[in-house]
């Protein structure tokens, strides 16, 4: 499909969406590119059902798409975007591979080929008002009535605890929240966190996926006592997906919440940020005997193996990921990825925590890279669901999912 305008799927977010603006009107004036650029925000479900449900990459509908790891294999199996290897191989971007982390280099490979360019990351952690903690006055407060000092929580119970401490609803404050809205991302992004905190792995010793082990139960006990806690989190946590927690923190409605590293730089940069200045991150809580993982995931640019504009959205993207534009990406409130970003002064004058991104990239966890993935998601998404909307037995909803997840596996 030949079009004179150059379009890019992109995730609805207003810096993805102003930098990606920024950056084509750069690379404009760089190369004399004259094709006009139609880059599209969608919403997740949509975003998905356009580049790989309705095959737009393949067809040629979108030249580049912002893509998310957990869908990585399923564009790849399908064949719906390009093999950057040659690429790469003739003009590589800017310091490749060595300017980046390996966490955010290895989803995008297979079979020795390179289909995607980091875009965004952030690794999950624990987002915290430190204005709050810092408070003398707090701090004397609960002494009083704990009789241990107030710190940073290190375990899911410490966090209900110190959330519990919090909550003052009649403030606009409430101690936390879990993003639990089902989309098929948070809640199982919170299901692996519960597990891998607690020692868990999602896989068996045969390489199947387990559901329905220990670590899975007490992690899903715990996260239905949660939900429930009206004394605790905020009473729209059902609703919410990571962006609207993350607004939540940023408006002041929060005192701390386990979510994306860009939720706590976005409060850094929003113009109304009600917490500018006041805020700061430590590792994701753990189980009682577990280890506060933090969770991997991040976007990249793909090039759709149906676009007409291939040596164009290759030079674009190079461009687009370059040290440069990766630091503009941070400046405009995304999270770039080039280790160069973390560390660079003006980045960490701005977010004073910037550089602790590297720190928690060497603790991170990722989903498996499955090509049926999505299918797996909306079952562990519907066992969440299940533990925390009904009174049923944890053990026989994980049963159940099990079920489920077996028959998938032997199709």
């Amino acid at each position: 499909m030949a079009h004179n305008k150059f379009r890019i799927a992109v995730r609805k977010f207003d810096a993805f969406e102003s930098a990606i603006a920024k950056i084509w009107n750069l690379f404009c004036e760089k190369t004399g590119c004259n094709l006009e650029l139609e880059a599209v925000p969608l919403d997740l479900h949509p975003l998905y059902d356009t580049i790989l449900k309705e095959k737009g990459l393949a067809n040629g509908i979108w030249d580049v798409s912002l893509i998310n790891t957990d869908w990585i294999t399923e564009a790849y199996a399908s064949n719906s975007i390009e093999d950057l290897t040659p690429y790469i191989e003739k003009e590589a971007p800017q310091n490749f591979p060595n300017g980046w982390s390996r966490s955010l280099l290895y989803k995008q490979e297979f079979d020795g080929k390179t289909v995607g360019l980091p875009f965004h990351d952030g690794p999950e952690c624990l987002i915290y008002r430190k204005d709050l903690f810092e408070s003398p006055s707090e701090k004397e407060t609960f002494k009083k009535q704990f009789g241990k000092p107030l710190e940073i929580p290190k375990t899911w119970d410490n966090l209900i605890e110190v959330a519990e401490f919090f909550n003052r609803p009649k403030d606009g404050l409430y101690g936390t929240t879990f993003a639990a809205y089902p989309d098929a991302h948070n809640t199982v992004f919170d299901f692996c966190l519960q597990l891998w905190t607690r020692n868990g792995e999602l896989f068996d010793e045969n390489k199947k996926i387990k559901l329905n082990s220990e670590a899975a139960i007490e992690g899903m006990e715990f996260y239905r006592k949660a939900l429930k806690n009206i004394n605790a989190i905020h009473p729209d946590s059902r609703d919410f997906d990571s962006v609207k927690s993350g607004m939540a923190f940023a408006n002041g409605n929060l005192a701390m919440m386990v979510n994306w590293f860009g939720f706590a730089s976005m409060c850094e940069f929003l113009e109304d940020s009600k917490v500018k200045g006041k805020v700061d991150i430590a590792n994701v809580p753990s189980g009682p005997t577990g280890e506060g993982t933090s969770l991997n995931a991040y976007w990249m640019y793909v090039i759709g193996s149906g676009s007409q504009h291939k040596k164009l959205a290759y030079e674009f993207i190079k461009f687009a990921v370059n040290e440069k534009n990766d630091k503009l990406l941070t400046l405009e409130g995304a999270i770039g990825c080039r280790k160069s970003t973390w560390h660079d002064k003006d980045v960490n004058k701005e977010v004073p925590y910037y550089y602790k991104l590297e720190a928690l990239h060497k603790k991170t966890r990722s989903l498996p890279r499955k090509s049926n993935w999505s299918e797996i998601a909306t079952v562990i998404d519907k066992l969440v669901l299940e533990v925390i909307n009904t009174s049923k037995d944890i053990k026989s909803i994980l049963d159940i999912a099990q079920l489920e997840i077996d028959c998938i596996e032997n199709k």
